[in-house]
């Protein structure tokens, strides 16, 4: 069985105070869309709301529900859990979040696109496949008429219709003015009948089922007729002056125009230049209304206060002694009537400004005085403020004259006449002609007022998302509205209790429509209130589900764009080709629109949710704009056409296009027919057109060329400008690998007046061209010229289209020749060379990859339909496939072992290089990180999801075979199971070498991305549970294990005992002869990964419980164990094991971590104590022998452990071997001597001096100039406190062992002053606990008895990092290092203490990625590590701060893990808090390891997180000890 994973899932990650309101999410039915928490929310308790409806309840836009979270691995670990949507229902929906403190942290809107099906056996219509095509209704004649007339759209090859609305229209004959918005219109009846909206639905439903075609009509919410009769009966439904007085002042203004029009159209102008020609016309304007107007109706007067009243009020209130608590600054209360004089003044407010010194006589007209002038001023600003208005008024009327009836590119319409007024009202005026004084008098009778309705319109510039109309907006006032005098704007107010007739009337309206067409088109989008908009289309889905919504919107921005698209659910933005200036402009169009480049990526099933721009509805022209034939030449419909057509996207025209007509269709003034459909309609025929009219034959071809595309699958889209007016198309099926390349010559000018170029370059078309799909030319004929009819909308009957479709290429009249070129052995190549590409042209080929390249691309698909289905399509099968092939990759990679995918995945370019190789290096860009898969996949995964093909890797693969053959040939050398795996490789990639070089990326990711994932899996299998059933966060850091754990060309462990069984061998290939193949573990990649600095004794110990014991590699993790015992020598592990013949004894802690790993082995693995009992081959029995021979001297593990201990306790003191510059050129030479002991007083391991260090924090000073060379900048001389917890976590260990039989040592016998004596380890256990508190904390109690310098306590409530340092404010220094000994021996500390140290490291020290490694406070801390620095700074040069502040990854795993211990003991409360901040932090390490294209964690970070370029990418034990936060959350939950 194949995988079924072809379910889309799209994954969208939340974070916190992340709006994502203006932001365009679309997705299909079918998906799933998956939310999913980012690093700033993990950890919290989020909820996310949406109002998308639970199944079978109906959808509610502000009803949300919670959606619950899905825990896939049913761990504690954030990372994977997801709450999802299966999304079924068309609609705009909402989700927001809330993670507990605030009610919403983010949020957003995504948008389900609906399915539209035709036929009579509903098959769905992709939106790809629109065609659509505008009819103004009114032009359509009676109904019975318009199967005729709408056959046209049938017969070019149209899907859509789109009407405007067929209501009765207004007195205007706008098609968007209506009068009755549910009244299907009587003219379309005829005489006798009386046709409603059932016989229009039963039509509709007729050319749906059998002509396969959809249709959709316009919604009106704007603004209705100013005739209606029901805005008369309810005028509240409109801006009135009563419902909105503050439109008052504006229609003064507008009757005084109307007065200055009747006086201009008498002649009363004519001494001051109106009428008017274009000479003066500005100041006679402008004189006029400065002169006469303005003067007459003073608007200024109702936004002034009435002086003297306000005074005289102000005077009693003083005289009575009145005083306030109001706010000092006079404040104006602008009359919400706006009545003339009718601001009033806020009385407290000039109380408390004008306070008089006495209530006498005289200071009181003082202040009456002083509150006159101050008015006086204020009125003078508004008279200010008004003029400035006034004078926006002129300019906008000068502007809209000129325009009117002066501009070449205007309507021109001649003398001011009432007909023609000067400027268009603004306001509707339904009563009988009288003076302005008169109807100023109107302005006090409610009852008139409330029929001056505001006129709707546009304002250029204005946010969309203001309404003009309302308080605030200044636009009628100032003249900026360019107005429809014949359409009334509606008033909706916030809700439907605001005007309740007018919102019931629109829903009905809003039920009918969507109750008879298949969609709306939403007019005049931008200036609708959105709040209605929902609303409305809300009622129109609870009709019709899967209602295809569409808008033209003139926001002049995307994001604003969104705002509409995202709310209300919009299907498709129309789009304009006629926007386009040029042939370049409009291919770039095509681009934009829609599908992804050729030879992309294919992306997996389930990827994250991507923003994306509003599906288009990309039009030649549309109805309600200027003509192409008026701009351009008549010659350029069908190029452009063409252009339009290839766009992957729904496309469309208007009606008359394709006949050529040469004129605008106005919306307003057409009244003629629109011609019917006759095949054999002749050229000169006004009342009917055929296939002969204009260009309709070639757009059938266009648009049944963009269904096929569609259709097919055909989404990838390739635009290339061959010249200035040449744009060549390409869409591509990924899946089949055909291409259409359409060739448009455009003609923007008329090849008669421009010239043209007459050398058309050649064309170069990959592939075998198998067909010219259409070949045509617009060409001239004897048919006369264009001549207006009076009844029907006629074309160009001089214009028609010449075309041929699918013809044979040596059968075209365009193309002149057509050779062969081959470039290379995979690139089939035709050139053309074209005779009769005139402007005007359009030549479209059907393109397949020649037979020998598309027959292995079939094989290549069919070999990787094993890993996904998606590969079916296209596929075909190799008769004689080579044998490596038929079998299963699975199969293949099921004998690979965890080392053999380490050279399978990893490997950086170090570890590579001892096997003479080195990470592929991509000219003019850099090496990868691993020669590996990994170095490839990490690089691919940026590249994938954006289909960057420009990226230098991709242009790396289309230039030559060099990186395919890297990553086989580094396989097919080696032996075994993954010379199988790198000839699987190269037998696929024979395939790929062979197909065109631009599929070369996709195809080569295609098969990377099989193996890496097969591979994955392979890994995962050969783990623990706990990875197999872990998160992908578990699993990531699983991943490390195979990363860090790698057998090199040299053994980098020395031999084992050849008495253990399962350790592996091979044959040398460096001797030939037979040696132990083990892995070994490296500290860090890139800088300590091979030769002698791969294998430290600390780091290989901090890290092997997380990456060997957890992960589930016990027997690899046992032979490491063993390996290192060998090498005990001093009684100690080596720091640097150097092959175990040039370790180096120099670091105090190395063994107990060893002894720590050993504890964690018996408690972690099954039978794991058997250990205890395994053969340790000795190299240094003695220490000052030289290493011995494998197997010569050998003994049990416990013997070993016994002597690390005995050793300490009887004290190890000793001076390293070939002390001086050859082993350590920085040192001095008293740091060469190594002491470590147990103090007698308190148990304390203890050791080291101020020259060397023996504990992690292990810099030595390196600069001469600094004064710092030989000097450590931590010697953790004295007892570490890490130390102390390790040796008590030992001691505690083997005490237990020893009781239950398992270790036969129960103490050790020393010399101590000269005697021997036995020291029990039970005793050394007892001694450790009752000392450690006692020496290690600080209480900051300067009477605290344990405290033996109280002047140096500089934090208190926290542990010391060592005990009897040599430099003794050393001790007291605040590190992360005691969270160490919290973790392996937390019985040493009491919790309420623990808790407090625990509290201050967090505060201090805990930093986004790691911890701070010194307290931030201390005078010596420096967060930013640089190694190349040298300078006089002792603190810094070279490096010296490298624990002194910078952010160390792998304490932080301590840290949080003591957090989650000693919460635990604190109850449920301060666990729920912590785990919050454990997630927290995770989420961070998650997010890194997800981007590194190391897929590690690094060994620190500089202060606050920054990346520090001097630390390694990723380092073995970062990875470890997070993955140990997991595993204890994990055992948690359990």
């Amino acid at each position: 069985m194949l995988p079924q994973h072809v379910k889309q899932i799209r994954v969208l990650m939340l974070n916190e105070k992340e709006n994502l309101e203006r932001t365009l999410f679309r997705l299909e039915q079918g998906f799933e869309l998956q939310f999913r928490l980012g690093p700033s929310l993990q950890g919290r308790k989020v909820t996310v709301h949406t109002n998308y409806p639970l199944e079978g309840q109906r959808f509610e836009r502000n009803k949300f529900h919670v959606l619950p979270w899905n825990f896939p691995t049913g761990s504690e670990d954030d990372s994977d859990k997801f709450c999802s949507l299966d999304l079924k229902i068309a609609g705009s929906y909402q989700y927001y979040f809330d993670s507990g403190e605030t009610e919403r942290s983010g949020g957003g809107y995504i948008v389900v696109d609906p399915v539209l099906r035709v036929g009579a056996d509903n098959h769905v219509l992709p939106l790809d496949c629109i065609t659509i095509q505008t009819y103004l209704a009114k032009c359509l004649g009676h109904l019975d008429d318009w199967p005729d007339r709408l056959r046209v759209a049938k017969e070019s090859g149209y899907t859509m219709v789109h009407f405007t609305p067929l209501q009765t229209l207004g007195k205007s004959r706008s098609c968007y003015s209506l009068a009755d918005q549910l009244a299907f219109s009587p003219e379309f009846s005829p005489e006798g009948r009386n046709y409603t909206w059932v016989e229009v639905g039963a039509l509709v439903e007729k050319f749906r089922k059998e002509w396969n075609m959809l249709c959709i009509t316009d919604v009106v919410y704007n603004h209705t007729a100013a005739n209606s009769v029901w805005i008369r009966k309810h005028p509240e439904c409109g801006y009135n002056l009563v419902n909105s007085p503050h439109l008052r002042p504006a229609w003064v203004l507008d009757r005084a125009l109307w007065h200055l029009t009747t006086r201009i159209a008498e002649g009363r102008y004519k001494a001051k230049g109106l009428p008017f020609n274009s000479f003066g016309i500005d100041h006679a304007i402008r004189s006029v209304l400065s002169q006469d107007v303005f003067p007459q109706i003073k608007l200024w007067e109702f936004y002034q206060v009435k002086v003297e009243n306000a005074v005289e009020q102000f005077r009693i209130l003083l005289q009575d002694g009145v005083k306030t608590g109001g706010k000092q600054g006079l404040r104006i209360i602008q009359d919400p009537q706006y009545h003339r004089y009718g601001n009033t003044v806020d009385m407290d407010s000039v109380l408390a400004t004008f306070v008089p010194h006495s209530f006498s006589p005289q200071h009181i007209e003082e202040c009456c005085d002083l509150l006159r002038q101050k008015l006086v001023e204020m009125n003078e600003e508004q008279y200010r403020i008004i003029q400035h208005h006034q004078e926006q008024a002129v300019n906008c009327v000068v502007g809209n004259v000129v325009y009117e009836r002066l501009a070449d590119h205007g309507p021109k319409l001649g003398p001011v006449t009432e007909k023609n007024p000067l400027v268009i009202r603004y306001f509707t005026f339904p009563y009988q002609d009288m003076t302005l004084q008169q109807e100023l008098q109107l302005l006090d009778q409610p009852d008139k007022m409330c029929h001056f309705l505001a006129h709707n319109g546009w304002v250029m510039g204005d946010d969309p998302l203001r309404n003009f109309a309302e308080p605030g907006s200044n636009v009628y006032l100032r003249r900026e509205l360019i107005c429809w005098g014949d359409s009334v704007k509606l008033r909706y107010g916030s809700g439907p209790e605001d005007c309740p007739y007018l919102w019931a009337h629109m829903q009905k309206y809003t039920e009918i429509t969507a109750k008879y067409f298949h969609g709306v088109r939403l007019d005049n989008c931008h200036s609708t209130p959105l709040h209605v908009a929902e609303f409305m289309l809300d009622a129109a889905r609870t009709v019709r589900p899967n209602l295809y919504v569409v808008a033209e919107l003139f926001t002049g921005s995307e994001e604003l764009d969104n705002i509409f698209v995202t709310k209300l659910g919009i299907s498709s933005l129309i789009r304009e080709a006629m926007s386009a200036g040029d042939s370049h402009e409009e291919g770039r169009l095509v681009y934009r629109y829609g599908g992804e480049p050729v030879g992309a990526f294919v992306q997996p099933s389930l990827r994250p949710l991507m923003p994306s721009i509003a599906h288009a509805m990309f039009l030649d022209v549309t109805h309600d704009n200027e003509c192409p034939i008026q701009l351009r030449s008549a010659l350029d419909s069908l190029p452009s056409s063409a252009i339009v057509s290839m766009a992957c996207c729904a496309t469309g025209s208007t009606r008359g296009y394709d006949e050529l007509v040469p004129h605008q269709i106005s919306v307003v003034k057409e009244e003629r027919l629109y011609p019917k459909w006759n095949p054999e309609a002749l050229p000169t025929s006004p009342g009917e057109v055929g296939f002969q009219t204009g260009i309709i034959a070639g757009k059938l071809a266009l648009n049944k060329l963009h269904q096929e595309l569609a259709a097919q699958g055909f989404i990838q889209v390739y635009v290339d400008q061959v010249d200035a007016d040449i744009v060549a198309i390409t869409r591509h099926c990924p899946n089949t690998h055909q291409s259409v390349v359409a060739v448009c010559r455009t003609a923007f000018w008329n090849p008669k007046t421009h010239k043209y170029n007459a050398n058309v370059p050649p064309m170069f078309i990959p592939g075998k061209i198998e067909e010219v799909v259409l070949e045509a030319r617009t060409v001239e004929r004897n048919a006369g010229g264009y001549k207006k009819d009076d009844n029907y909308i006629n074309g160009m009957p001089e214009y028609t289209v010449e075309i041929k479709e699918h013809i044979p290429l040596q059968e075209s009249t365009v193309v002149k020749q057509a050779g062969v070129t081959s470039k290379g052995r995979s690139e089939f190549v035709q050139e053309i060379t074209f005779q009769k590409l005139t402007p005007g042209s359009v030549i479209a080929f059907r393109v397949s990859l020649d037979p020998k390249a598309q027959k292995l691309v079939g094989v290549l698909r069919h070999f990787l339909s094993q890993f996904s289905p998606k590969y079916r399509r296209g596929s075909a099968p190799d008769e004689n496939p080579p044998e490596i092939l038929l079998k299963p990759l699975a199969q293949l990679m099921s004998k690979l072992t965890l080392a053999d995918l380490n050279i399978l995945l990893f490997r950086c370019d170090s570890e590579e290089r001892e096997d003479g190789g080195g990470c592929y290096n991509i000219p003019g860009w850099e090496s990868l990180k691993y020669a590996g898969l990994q170095g490839l996949m990490s690089v691919l995964a940026d590249i994938r999801p954006n289909n960057d093909l420009g990226h230098p890797v991709c242009a790396n693969l289309r230039q030559g075979d060099w990186m395919i053959d890297f990553v086989s040939n580094r396989l097919t050398h080696k032996e075994g199971p993954l010379a199988q795996v790198g000839q699987w490789l190269a037998a696929m990639f024979n395939y790929l070498k062979h197909i065109p070089r631009y599929l070369i990326p996709c195809y080569f990711d295609a098969i990377l991305v099989s193996v890496y994932t097969t591979a994955l899996d392979a890994t995962y299998r050969l783990m623990s549970s706990f990875v197999q059933n872990g998160s992908t966060f578990v699993r990531h850091l699983a991943l490390g294990s195979v990363q860090m754990c790698g057998v090199g060309r040299f053994p980098a462990l020395p031999p084992l005992s050849m008495k253990l069984e399962d350790v592996p061998y091979r044959i040398s290939p460096v001797t030939g002869l037979k040696e132990q193949r083990c892995v070994s573990l490296a500290a860090g990649l890139p800088h300590f990964s091979s030769g002698i600095f791969r294998c430290w004794g600390r780091d290989t110990f901090i890290a092997l419980r997380g990456l060997m014991l957890l992960t589930g590699r016990h027997t690899e993790a046992r032979n490491i164990i063993l390996a290192f015992a060998g090498t005990l020598r001093h009684g100690l592990i080596p720091n640097l094991l150097g092959e175990g013949r040039c370790a180096r004894y120099n670091c105090r802690d190395a063994v107990w971590w060893w002894l720590q790993c050993i504890q964690d082995y018996t408690a972690q693995v099954p039978q794991g104590h058997e250990i205890l009992r395994c053969p340790v081959t000795r190299m240094y029995p003695t220490d000052d022998c030289e290493p011995c021979k494998p197997g010569e001297v050998e003994q049990p593990l416990y013997d070993v452990i016994q002597e690390a201990l005995q050793r300490h306790l009887e004290g190890i003191s000793f001076r390293e071997r070939n002390a001086g510059p050859k082993i350590d050129m920085n040192m001095r030479d008293e740091g060469f001597s190594v002491v470590a002991k147990v103090d007698p007083a308190t148990g304390f391991v203890t050791g080291g001096n101020r020259f060397n260090c023996g504990t992690w924090m292990d810099k030595m000073g390196e600069s001469e100039r600094a004064r710092n060379k030989g000097m450590p900048a931590t010697p953790g001389d004295g007892a570490a406190v890490e130390i102390v917890g390790l040796s008590k976590s030992a001691v505690r260990w083997v005490v237990d062992l020893h009781a239950k039989g398992l270790f036969p040592y129960d103490g050790a016998k020393v010399h101590r002053d000269g005697k021997k004596q036995f020291i029990s380890y039970s005793q050394w256990n007892q001694q450790l606990q009752q000392s450690f508190e006692a020496g290690f904390w600080v209480s900051g109690d300067p009477e605290d008895p344990n405290e033996k310098h109280p002047d140096l306590v500089h934090k208190k409530g926290v542990y010391k990092d060592s005990y009897g340092a040599s430099s003794p404010w050393c001790d007291y220094q605040l590190r992360p290092n005691f969270t160490i000994a919290m973790v392996v021996a937390p019985e040493l500390f009491t919790v309420k203490r623990a808790w407090q140290a625990l509290e201050v490291a967090e505060k201090k020290l805990l930093g986004p990625l790691g911890m701070k490694t010194l307290d931030p406070d201390d005078m010596v801390y420096c967060g930013v590590y640089d190694n190349s620095l040298d300078n006089d700074n002792y603190n810094l040069a070279k490096g010296f701060n490298y624990h002194q502040g910078p952010e160390w990854l792998w304490p932080v795993g301590y840290f949080l893990r003591a957090k989650l211990y000693f919460a635990k003991k604190l109850g449920e409360e301060a666990y729920a808090k912590t785990m919050t901040l454990v997630k927290n932090v995770l989420s961070r390490h998650y997010t890194h390891l997800e981007r590194s294209p190391w897929k590690g964690l690094p060994e620190l970070t500089n202060e606050n997180g920054q990346y520090c370029s001097f630390s390694c990418e990723t380092q073995a034990w970062s990875l470890a000890t997070v993955l140990e936060v997991l595993y204890d959350l994990q055992v948690t939950s359990e």
